[in-house]
């Protein structure tokens, strides 16, 4: 049988283990630096964990993170309306929005079709994508899924529902990373790949 602390730091460390992203170890680890750390230290993370359960929300309109609804995104005059680009979740708008390439609008689904975990189409945003659409306004959707198997699975699904509407559905590109070597790429990359070639 396996030994466990008392009280108060096991709870703390099976509530870090439960984080996605931390095992055991990394929990024990970091319940036992907060152990350590000054009491103004672990006071600021409370209050930090408080105040985002307290303020933040997602926007009514997007599903983007926020403190106020709409986002700023959203409420944004300057962003072009005609375009909406289609994300997993929110942190995907933080990604697109660090290449400063980027100025439409977003629209997070909260996650992708994935039946090994019971999240079919019903799950997801998709519903209030569909309504942003009743609006003239949009003439283009870019779907900007993660590239694995619930992110094709997602796409295609989109593909199909969004065609028969009148609206330009586009994809981001995808292949080679820079500075990567071909002996490391999957065969679905290298497919890409050369699916996606340009003139030099």
């Amino acid at each position: 049988m396996a030994l466990a602390y008392d009280g108060a730091i096991q709870r703390l460390i099976d509530s870090f283990a439960s984080l996605p992203g931390i095992g055991p170890k990394g929990a024990q680890r970091i319940a036992f630096y907060l152990l350590g750390a000054p009491d103004d230290e672990a006071q600021r993370l409370t209050e930090a964990i408080a105040e985002v359960k307290a303020k933040v929300k997602f926007c009514e309109i997007c599903g983007n993170v926020c403190e106020t609804s709409p986002c700023t995104v959203c409420a944004d005059p300057r962003r072009d309306h005609t375009v909406i680009c289609v994300v997993e979740e929110p942190k995907d708008v933080m990604s697109i929005e660090r290449t400063r390439e980027y100025r439409g609008l977003y629209h997070v689904l909260g996650g992708a079709i994935n039946p090994m975990a019971n999240i079919g189409p019903n799950d997801l945003n998709i519903a209030q994508l569909l309504n942003r659409l009743q609006a003239d306004e949009v003439k283009e959707i870019i779907v900007a899924l993660n590239p694995n198997i619930e992110g094709e699975a997602t796409t295609t699904y989109l593909s199909r529902l969004l065609t028969p509407l009148d609206v330009k559905v586009t994809r981001l590109a995808s292949g080679l990373p820079v500075g990567g070597d071909l002996e490391y790429a999957d065969e679905i990359t290298l497919s890409r790949a050369l699916q996606g070639r340009q003139s030099v």
